[in-house]
């Protein structure tokens, strides 16, 4: 896995339009973020402008470095025979498909530390008050967009294809899953049904953690829905991952 996470941050690197999408990106939108939270009332929901981006900006690094940039590099790899021929070895599926997936995620991980360190300097945030949720929140991201990636990687038919097949979810995460409006500015009715979509429990976590006003009872939800959004994208990849290319 280790040899195979290596190539493939060198086939990485060799793709320009992935690495701008990956670094480059999530660095960028917060910054729209933060302009648009300035003109949202955000002291009656107790938030700040803060705690807005920051979970925005962990939410794009997951959207764009994680799961665009695997859907890419797993329906690339199969084109190409690469999956196929590594099925022939020694390496299980879930090895293939778990090394080709380290150096997305690990760039993801990264940038998620980075993103929180400058948000943390640059908009005055304090230290977390509950640490834990904004790890147990990044860790979930990057496990479940990493599954969600090689779902849509098995409906995805060639490598440009990929550039448009991840659109409907990013698009979706980034209206409702609390990304560039929070939740707790949402009607009540529409935010029920949001907290159902799959990075509205790690943009909840993260931003609870700074808040501080996050019960137990909607953590655990938080943490129950995103574990059940990493366990349908294990058995849908199982299901329905295609191996060799669609023809």
């Amino acid at each position: 896995m280790t040899a195979l996470a290596r190539a493939e941050l060198t086939l990485l690197g060799r793709s320009r339009g992935t690495l701008v999408a990956a670094l480059f990106v999530p660095l960028v939108l917060p910054l729209s973020v933060r302009s648009a939270a300035k003109e949202m009332d955000l002291t009656g929901a107790g938030l700040t402008v803060g705690t807005v981006v920051l979970p925005a900006a962990v939410g794009f690094s997951l959207l764009f470095a994680v799961y665009s940039a695997l859907v890419g590099v797993f329906v690339v790899r199969r084109e190409e025979l690469v999956l196929k021929r590594l099925r022939t070895g020694e390496l299980r599926d879930a090895e293939i498909l778990g090394g080709a997936a380290l150096p997305a995620t690990v760039i993801g991980l990264v940038q998620c530390l980075l993103l929180t360190a400058g948000c943390a300097v640059l908009l005055d945030l304090p230290v977390p008050p509950a640490p834990h949720l904004a790890v147990a929140g990044v860790l979930l991201g990057l496990v479940m967009c990493a599954g969600l990636a090689a779902v849509t990687a098995g409906f995805t038919r060639t490598g440009e294809s990929a550039q448009v097949t991840p659109m409907p979810l990013m698009i979706v995460s980034m209206l409702g899953s609390g990304v560039t409006v929070p939740l707790e500015l949402m009607p009540d009715r529409l935010a029920g049904v949001c907290e159902l979509l799959p990075l509205t429990p790690v943009v909840t976590l993260v931003r609870g953690a700074w808040t501080g006003d996050l019960s137990a009872s909607a953590a655990l939800g938080a943490l129950a829905t995103a574990v059940a959004w990493t366990v349908v994208a294990v058995f849908a990849v199982r299901r329905w991952f295609r191996w060799e290319p669609r023809r």
